[in-house]
């Protein structure tokens, strides 16, 4: 087993890498805080949350800025997104904010994630990128937004809780688009093939 070369060290070591890492390293404490029933809890979950939120945007201005864009960056950035929401919305679930007919969106939003992931994973085998769309980093946005205000939930007032639901049904609106979008992108080279 070889050891990491110098390159490799310095890819891991960089700031936007870091922050990617902070992201994933954030979720269990996100997690831990969703299982205390207290208003303290939800408001230190959607600062951990805020926080995480900030530094997916900010890993990716700063590599580009600084070109330091690496592999394991590409690699691991959406990675770290996919396991923060796929987090956020188990337990939402599992404390029944999302609860109901609710459920359904988040279904929708997690088959979603799944699906590109495996779509992008077999079109980098066929060396074919999959860019994300304008719409997608919309649908990003607002889910973001939802989450947030879902992770707040009876700790604030009973209207953001409302909002917060309307968004993410919205999003899971938008995930169906982008995701059809991405699998009608996916099937052309795979029918081409």
């Amino acid at each position: 087993m070889s050891s990491l070369n110098q390159s490799d060290r310095d890819s891991l070591a960089s700031l936007p890498n870091v922050l990617t890492l902070g992201r994933i390293a954030i979720i269990p404490l996100v997690v831990g805080l969703l299982f205390i029933d207290d208003t303290f809890a939800r408001w230190s979950a959607f600062v951990l949350y805020a926080a995480a939120c900030i530094t997916d945007w900010l890993d990716g201005k700063i590599a580009r800025e600084r070109g330091v864009v690496s592999s394991f960056g590409r690699f691991l950035d959406p990675i770290a997104d996919k396991l923060l929401v796929t987090a956020i919305i188990i337990m939402l679930v599992a404390r029944e904010d999302l609860g109901g007919l609710h459920v359904i969106a988040a279904i929708i939003i997690l088959c979603r994630e799944i699906l590109v992931s495996g779509l992008r994973e077999f079109l980098a085998e066929l060396q074919v990128p999959l860019p994300v769309s304008k719409l997608a980093k919309w649908k990003t946005t607002v889910q973001m937004i939802a989450l947030g205000i879902l992770l707040i939930g009876p700790a604030g007032p009973g209207e953001l809780a409302s909002l917060g639901l309307l968004l993410f049904w919205l999003a899971a609106l938008l995930t169906i688009i982008t995701g059809w979008d991405y699998l009608s992108r996916g099937l052309r080279h795979l029918l081409g093939r």
